[in-house]
């Protein structure tokens, strides 16, 4: 097997276009390498895992004392330890590993010794515990005893009463509101938790919430946990990037505050992730049926996961190099058919109402999504331009994404991933109702691109590979 920035190197000498002077035949990664400060790309593995804890405890601690959201400060308080503990640990390991540096990028020589690979995984166990399981478990087992409101985010409670709804035959979605007028009221329930503004597929999780299972057992964020890290470990069993890509895209996923934090907090937007990057390394792998039906399962969960929908299928390439993009279609369609489909056109009204209007913030009750972007604060200065900023913000953004990708169509998995990156960050930013926690999106797909452009490729892809950073 070849590296991929090795192919695209010969691609730069066999398919290079016209240009007008500029160097537009860059490696895929580039882009994103550039915005890495160039110490930290000289550091040794074992010194980025001490950086990468450090910004952890730091961000712990800044959580567990000026973050409003008291489910929020419970986690820093707890994680915050368990980080600074880890950061020592490499720290240490990393400084007895200097003086064994060699030339070049400023890694350590291959074979660094047992000790400091043991350092490392112990380093990932402690964080993996203390700012991970230890507050998930603890959050869930302090909601059991009561007070569920402070220990859960609405997210789980909604998917849950989703779960329990389609384990009793009835539809998860219901028409809440009309013309602004809610139509569905429940006792000690705010609105908006009425409202079920994912898709279909999202109710699996919340499914043992109809069954006889104890409420500990039931609640949704064990099982998201459970099926982020088994996904994300089959993902990343099937790739082969070089340095140490793997590990880092391993703790994006399970330990540092883009993972620890929603999972022991909310969640749901951890399963889609996870299936995100398995769609991506089956690209890479170049398996177009299978990445289709990953893709397609992610689809089938929340609408976070189209704009990778539609991006991955200009990387959706055989082992011979031919695209194949009816076969990526077919699979992505064998599973937002049947899981989607039935469900919206039994109840279209609803359907509409939940998982477009209310999102949008065009129903007759808030999302409590509401951090303050751009977006949100643009549309609180002006509340009655609420429809036009919408409208106009989709249009506009939708005619830059097509002229974009006329211009520099994303050939590669490491070029989509980037590409939807750049995109979900910039409708993050302008939506008028979202999150902070939102931004785990396009941190996870820059990370993938890094490790995707640095992993084995089965097939030279024909064409022209741009950077991400020129594509968008």
């Amino acid at each position: 097997m070849v590296p991929s920035h090795v192919l695209t190197d010969r691609l730069r000498t066999r398919h290079r276009a016209p240009t007008d002077g500029a160097d537009r035949s860059r490696i895929v990664g580039s882009g994103i390498v550039g915005l890495i400060p160039g110490a930290l790309r000289r550091l040794s593995p074992e010194g980025r895992d001490a950086v990468c804890y450090a910004v952890s405890a730091v961000f712990a601690a800044v959580t567990a004392f000026a973050v409003s959201i008291p489910l929020y400060r419970q986690w820093g308080q707890m994680a915050v330890v368990p980080y600074a503990v880890a950061a020592s640990l490499m720290f240490v390991v990393a400084w007895r590993l200097s003086g064994r540096a060699g030339p070049g990028d400023g890694a350590v020589p291959a074979g660094p010794g047992q000790k400091a690979k043991l350092a490392r995984v112990v380093a990932f166990l402690i964080v993996l515990v203390g700012a991970t399981l230890v507050p998930l478990s603890l959050e869930v087992l302090w909601r059991s005893e009561g007070n569920a409101a402070l220990h859960v985010q609405p997210e789980v409670v909604v998917v849950e009463t989703a779960g329990a709804r389609a384990a009793q035959g009835r539809d998860p979605y219901r028409l809440v509101d009309r013309h602004g007028h809610v139509l569905v009221h429940e006792s000690g329930r705010p609105t908006y938790e009425l409202y079920y503004p994912y898709l279909p597929g999202m109710v699996l999780f919340g499914l043992s919430s109809g069954t006889g299972l104890k409420g500990m057992l039931t609640d949704a964020r064990i099982q998201f946990l459970l099926f982020t890290g088994l996904v994300a470990a089959v993902a990343l069993s099937r790739i082969r990037p070089r340095a140490d890509a793997r590990v880092r895209v391993f703790q994006s996923l399970l330990v540092l505050p883009t993972a620890a934090l929603p999972l022991a907090t909310g969640g749901d937007d951890l399963p889609v992730v996870a299936l995100m990057l398995l769609g991506l390394v089956g690209l890479q792998r170049r398996r177009p049926l299978l990445a289709g039906l990953a893709i397609g399962a992610a689809s089938s969960l929340k609408f976070t996961a189209w704009p990778l929908l539609f991006l991955a299928a200009w990387a959706a390439y055989d082992l011979h190099g031919r695209r194949r993009v009816r076969r990526y279609v077919l699979g992505a369609a064998a599973v937002i058919a049947p899981v989607v489909l039935p469900v919206a056109l039994s109840n279209p009204a609803a359907f509409v109402d939940n998982v477009i209007r209310f999102p949008l913030g065009l129903a007759g009750v808030s999302s409590p999504a509401a951090s303050a972007l751009p977006g949100h604060i643009l549309v609180s200065l002006a509340p009655g331009a609420h429809t036009a900023y919408v409208v106009v913000v989709g249009i506009l953004g939708a005619a830059a994404t097509i002229w974009f990708l006329v211009r520099h169509p994303p050939r590669t998995p490491a070029a989509a991933s980037a590409f939807c990156g750049w995109l979900m960050l910039a409708a993050i930013l302008l939506a008028p109702a979202t999150r902070v926690g939102y931004l785990l999106y396009p941190f996870n797909l820059f990370v993938w691109a890094w490790m995707l452009d640095r992993s084995d490729d089965p097939s030279i892809v024909p064409g022209e590979v741009l950077s991400p950073i020129r594509a968008v």
